[in-house]
């Protein structure tokens, strides 16, 4: 298959999973789900079904990619690896507008006469200083030319919206195309053997809008020692496995 190296870079950043509460979490990286979307809306290939249904579904006939994401890190002196960028999770308060669940609150409801009455303050996390390479592997050659095309400007008339990292508030600084990766923490599919590991984190594979309850996630913790060549537990087929003919 061929590959392809992008580094991606962003001031701000925050990939929540579907999670309510008072408290929203990011992902410590890119999760999968959230790099299929955005390698395919630099290639301009739209991902959303034209159906016409209350939720906006994801079509079913888009490529299979097998990815691999990881934070890239540098030599010190002494050969000890550390992050390139000093990125780190900070978090900050938000008044949340929102619909209540049953009755609560209804007596706020003739107050706002009409508009949003259940406000609760949120604290939601976000990444300051995001860093990561993500590798890229297709069977389809010319996608990832197209991807290199949509970095150029290319599909900027037919692609929908911009790249944005994670949250529409939040858009990258640089997206480049490099040879060959830095020494990298590859994010790596964790085992049923495997005991605990520091930085473990569910990431999303594949997204199920129409029933969440199909939505796939793995497990996946950073490696302890970096390395520039992805592992193979680091390459993840997103959103699933395509299916190989007899």
């Amino acid at each position: 298959m061929d590959n392809l190296w992008l580094r991606i870079r962003a001031p701000f950043a925050a990939f929540r999973g579907f999670q309510a509460g008072v408290y929203r979490a990011t992902a410590p990286v890119m999760p999968p789900s959230a790099a299929f979307g955005l390698v395919l809306n630099l290639a301009g290939i739209e991902m959303r079904d034209s159906k016409q249904e209350p939720t906006t579904l994801i079509r079913q006939d888009l490529p299979c990619l097998r990815l691999a994401i990881g934070v890239p890190n540098k030599q010190l002196p002494n050969g000890e690896a550390v992050p390139e960028t000093e990125s780190e999770v900070c978090s900050l308060y938000q008044q949340l507008h929102s619909y209540p669940v049953g009755s609560s609150g209804k007596e706020l409801r003739k107050r706002t006469h009409g508009a949003k009455y259940w406000i609760v303050p949120v604290r939601r996390e976000f990444l300051v200083g995001f860093d990561i390479m993500l590798g890229i592997q297709t069977q389809a050659s010319d996608l990832l030319e197209k991807v290199i095309q949509g970095l150029r400007g290319d599909f900027n008339e037919s692609r929908y919206g911009l790249p944005f990292a994670g949250d529409n508030n939040f858009l990258f600084d640089r997206i480049d195309v490099v040879d060959s990766p830095p020494p990298t923490l590859w994010y790596v599919q964790m085992q049923p053997d495997d005991p605990p590991l520091r930085g473990s984190y569910r990431l999303t594979v594949g997204i199920d809008r129409a029933d969440n309850s199909k939505t796939t996630s793995h497990l996946y913790a950073p490696l302890e020692e970096a390395i520039t060549e992805p592992p193979e537990l680091a390459w993840t087929w997103t959103p699933k496995e395509p299916v190989r003919a007899a």
